[in-house]
């Protein structure tokens, strides 16, 4: 829907600043919503009288503790205005959980990814089921799923939900939007998954260094490596990117990448390459599809009870990792750096070959080296990250549109 004018266009910036506070804080009174945003009183009024109008918040009331005195009215998002399907896509299974608008996690299960021949046909297949599956077992219409909020390792569009290359199909694309079209209404997009992490991790750092926080980076190990780059922006919140950074060049004509060029950091660090490398098998071997834990915890013990050829392929692994994040630090800046993913586990193993390969950069030799700290649970932040982003993106569309079709749509589902 086009703005009609300034003052409109103020209206609706305004308007999802306030849906934003109460998201993030909870429950507010009217005179908290005013402090936390800026905003006058009257203005303040003026936005929660239509959004409660449309249905889209809804007032409690709260007794004073003494019990004495006059109740404070709260204002909150309604939890059934409208909800969310997230699916993580991972190497071995795909998670569907369900999300009302206030945040809160309805219903969730998991399904093992399948590795048949029939590739992204049989996999869209199982998602479009599984959609219907996670909204049946909780008796929620498909009208009233607002937005589907994909992620996946790999390279995405960046303005459509199209996967163009991942670890799981390589170059067979998947277009969501079309493959879940016209069975589904609700908006559909689609996220790197290592982009959700770096922006959940600079949610976190925001909140608690608020206008300290510079920037971050998000390095996640497992079966591929992906990167995630946080920034402070100047006047549009946080910038984020996810670039290529498992296949960016480590070693020319180096070992084969499951992309299917030659030496990629994946090629030394994924996991495939870990195991590749402890049994010495040579590097134009095609490289495992998948690799469970339990492998890489067997080479590991090896490596920790000092048996050579396992500690070397983990020190390689952490040069490739290092070398790559040099050259990251000197075309950005320097930054903390957080390890994610299941690779965490053989961060001991890892940290020489890091170290070394960071302190070839001149920005650490003239700095020194960045913080790196190891976050374990890189699947509560993912998911973090879909709430924010996916959240927010519904609040801009019950905003830009006026919130008449979330209304019509509660008036529908009433009068049935």
């Amino acid at each position: 829907m086009l703005t009609k004018s300034s003052t409109e266009l103020v209206r609706q910036r305004n308007s999802v600043l306030v849906l934003s506070v109460l998201r993030r804080h909870g429950a507010l009174a009217h005179t908290e919503i005013s402090d936390s945003t800026g905003l006058s009183s009257a203005t303040i009024s003026a936005i929660t009288t239509e959004l409660e109008k449309a249905q889209v918040i809804e007032k409690s009331e709260q007794q004073p503790a003494s019990g004495r005195g006059r109740p404070r009215v709260l204002l909150r998002q309604r939890r059934d205005c409208g909800y969310l399907i997230v699916v993580i896509i991972s190497s071995d299974a795909v998670q569907y959980s369900l999300v009302d608008y206030a945040g809160k996690l309805i219903d969730r299960f998991s399904e093992e990814r399948s590795h048949d021949p029939a590739g992204a046909v049989r996999f869209v297949a199982a998602v479009r089921a599984g959609l219907l599956r996670i909204l049946d077992r909780s008796k929620i219409s498909q009208e009233k799923v607002l937005l589907i909020s994909i992620s996946s390792k790999g390279l995405v569009n960046s303005t459509e939900p199209v996967l163009v290359w991942s670890p799981i199909f390589g170059s067979e694309q998947i277009d969501f939007e079309s493959a879940l079209r016209p069975e589904w209404q609700a908006k559909v997009i689609l996220d790197n998954e290592t982009l959700l992490v770096a922006a959940a991790l600079g949610a976190r750092e925001e909140m608690v260094k608020g206008a300290d926080f510079r920037s971050l980076a998000a390095l996640s190990l497992g079966h591929s490596v992906g990167l995630g780059i946080v920034r402070r922006g100047n006047q549009t919140g946080q910038e984020i990117s996810a670039p290529n950074f498992g296949h960016m060049l480590h070693m020319a004509n180096g070992g084969l990448c499951r992309c299917g060029t030659r030496g990629c950091i994946e090629a030394y660090a994924g996991f495939y390459a870990i195991l590749r490398s402890a049994f010495e098998v040579p590097l134009d071997t095609i490289p495992a599809k998948f690799v469970p834990v339990a492998e890489l915890d067997k080479i590991a013990a090896k490596a920790r009870q000092g048996h050579r050829v396992p500690a070397f392929a983990f020190r390689q692994a952490g040069l490739a990792l290092g070398n790559g994040l040099s050259r990251m630090l000197s075309l950005t800046e320097r930054m903390p750096i957080a390890i994610t993913g299941p690779g965490t586990r053989y961060y001991d193993l890892l940290r020489q070959g890091i170290e070394e390969g960071l302190g070839q950069s001149h920005i650490v030799r003239m700095e020194g080296m960045p913080e790196i700290r190891v976050v374990a649970d890189e699947q509560i932040l993912v998911f973090e990250g879909h709430l924010n982003r996916a959240l927010s993106v519904i609040d801009e569309d019950i905003v830009l549109s006026g919130v008449q079709g979330i209304q019509a749509s509660a008036t529908v589902q009433e009068s049935g």
